[in-house]
C-alpha cells in the first residue's frame, strides 16, 4: 500500500497495535504468547494494510497491551483529540502543494473559516473538489458568510490519530461565493454532496483558493 507521500504504508490499525505494543514493553513474539496467537498473525496485524481481525483476537490483544479493542480500533469519538502526549521522536514536515491537493481530493468534512458579525467563526461543512476548487452545500443564513460576490475566506481539513500522536492538516485561503449560473449549478450537483447535517441545504458555495498550505506530524517508528 502507498501513502498519500508515495512512501509504503501498512493500516492505522497495525500501526496503533504496534505502537501500543512498544508503549506496553513487549515484543511480538511476547504480546502474541500472551494474547495466544501465533506470532506470524499478529506481525500480519500490524504490517498488512487491511487486517481483519476477529473480535475475540483484538480483545485478547488489548487486554495484553494495556487498552480496548475499541481503542485500538480509532474509537474516541466523544473525546476532543489530542489529550495523549506527543509520540516519542515527532516529526513535523511542511507539505508541497501537491501534497496539500492530494489530501483535499477525496473530499469529507472541514471547517468554513469566516469572519460573521460576532467575529471569526469556524463551520463543518462536507465538501467535495470541483478541479482545485472547494464545494460545500449550506443553508441561505450560512451562504450569507459568501456574500453576494466573492469574500476572502479560509477552508482548513485534517486528521488526527491519538493513538500514534500523528496527523497532518491543510489550510486553503481564497474567495468564496455562491454558485448560481445554472451550467455551474448542473457541475456542482452532480457531485452529490450529502451533508450530515440533512436538512434544507440548497445553496452552493465554491471556494476558489489562492493559497494552499500543510503540515504533517510523524511519528519515527523505532
Amino acid at each position: 500500500m502507498t501513502g498519500t507521500d508515495g512512501r509504503n504504508a501498512r493500516g492505522d490499525l497495525g500501526r496503533r497495535i504496534a505502537e501500543q505494543r512498544t508503549r506496553a514493553g513487549l515484543s511480538r513474539a511476547e504480546a502474541a504468547d500472551q494474547a495466544g496467537m501465533a506470532p506470524d498473525y499478529l506481525e500480519y496485524l500490524e504490517t498488512s494494510p487491511a487486517p481483519n481481525p476477529g473480535r475475540g483476537a483484538m480483545t485478547r490483544l488489548a487486554a495484553v497491551l494495556g487498552t480496548t479493542a475499541a481503542a485500538l480500533g480509532g474509537a474516541g469519538m466523544l473525546l476532543p483529540p489530542g489529550d495523549r502526549g506527543a509520540a516519542r521522536r515527532p516529526v513535523l514536515e511542511v507539505l508541497s502543494t501537491a501534497e496539500c491537493r492530494a489530501y483535499l481530493a477525496p473530499g469529507g468534512v472541514g471547517r468554513f473559516l469566516f469572519t460573521a458579525a460576532r467575529g471569526p467563526v469556524a463551520m463543518p461543512v462536507n465538501y467535495r473538489m470541483l478541479g482545485d476548487d472547494i464545494i460545500f452545500r449550506t443553508t441561505v443564513p450560512t451562504s450569507t458568510a459568501a456574500g453576494a460576490g466573492p469574500r476572502r475566506v479560509s477552508f482548513e481539513v485534517d486528521h488526527l490519530d491519538d493513538a500514534l500522536s500523528e496527523g497532518w492538516s491543510v489550510l486553503v485561503s481564497g474567495q468564496a461565493s455562491p454558485v448560481t449560473a445554472q451550467p455551474e449549478l448542473d457541475k456542482v450537483t452532480a457531485l452529490a454532496i450529502d451533508p450530515w447535517a440533512g436538512g434544507d441545504r440548497d445553496v452552493y458555495v465554491r471556494i476558489v483558493a489562492s493559497e494552499v498550505t500543510g503540515r504533517r506530524i510523524r511519528a519515527i517508528e523505532s
